[in-house]
């Protein structure tokens, strides 16, 4: 007997269509509820933003993207973007071809976050399944390493999400990853609190509080 595969669903996500296509596939549970971080859960094992086009575009103008990629890159769940739509969507959003792609750089190397494509809900309700599959694969051959490199990943994305800021290099991220404990604390740190970490001088900290606003 073929375990059963569970994807959690947002509830705000529920108006896609994206339900339709999940509630056709045998032995699928699908559970909805207010996911903090990603729109879709696959088998506890992996987090999904989904955007279009156009939500990819407006969040990006408006900042939200980052904070997004940030938080998700913090889960001890393997994580990815996918971006919903075809190509001839992303020509009249008002985005510069080199912001797009500044965008999709820093989503993958610095925040360690793959980007997938699809063409639409449909496609992406696959892909969703692909991933499940693949996932459950995985922990059934070997499920203990799985286990223990959750926290070596989300320890790796948290230091590459910090060695993003002006003045900070490996050592110093590793600093203050030690010093607040994750990523969070440390962008909502004083100047003060981030220069009392040793080895972040107090010009160092005052920059990064005001790049971080």
């Amino acid at each position: 007997m073929v375990d059963a595969i569970e994807i959690v669903v947002d509830d705000r996500e529920t108006a896609s269509g994206m339900m339709e296509y999940l509630y056709q596939v045998p032995d699928l549970h699908v559970c909805v509820q207010r996911l903090h971080t990603g729109d879709y859960v696959v088998d506890g094992a992996a987090i999904f933003e989904r955007k279009s086009a156009c939500d990819f575009a407006s969040s990006l103008i408006d900042g939200r993207l980052f904070a997004q990629a940030s938080r998700l890159a913090q889960q001890p769940q393997r994580a990815a973007f996918i971006l919903e739509g075809p190509a001839s969507a992303w020509e009249s959003l008002g985005v510069r071809r080199e912001a797009l792609q500044g965008a999709l750089v820093s989503l993958t190397l610095i925040f360690d976050l793959p980007v997938l494509r699809t063409r639409d809900v449909e496609e992406t309700a696959h892909v969703l399944l692909y991933a499940a599959r693949q996932l459950a694969r995985l922990q059934r051959a070997d499920p203990l390493p799985y286990r223990l490199n959750k926290a070596k990943r989300r320890r790796t994305r948290q230091l590459r999400i910090l060695q993003s800021l002006p003045g900070i290099g490996s050592d110093r991220a590793k600093r203050l990853l030690d010093h607040f404990g994750n990523v969070q604390a440390c962008f909502t740190a004083s100047t003060k609190e981030l220069s009392q970490v040793p080895g972040i001088g107090l010009k160092t900290a005052a920059t990064i509080r005001d790049l971080l606003g």
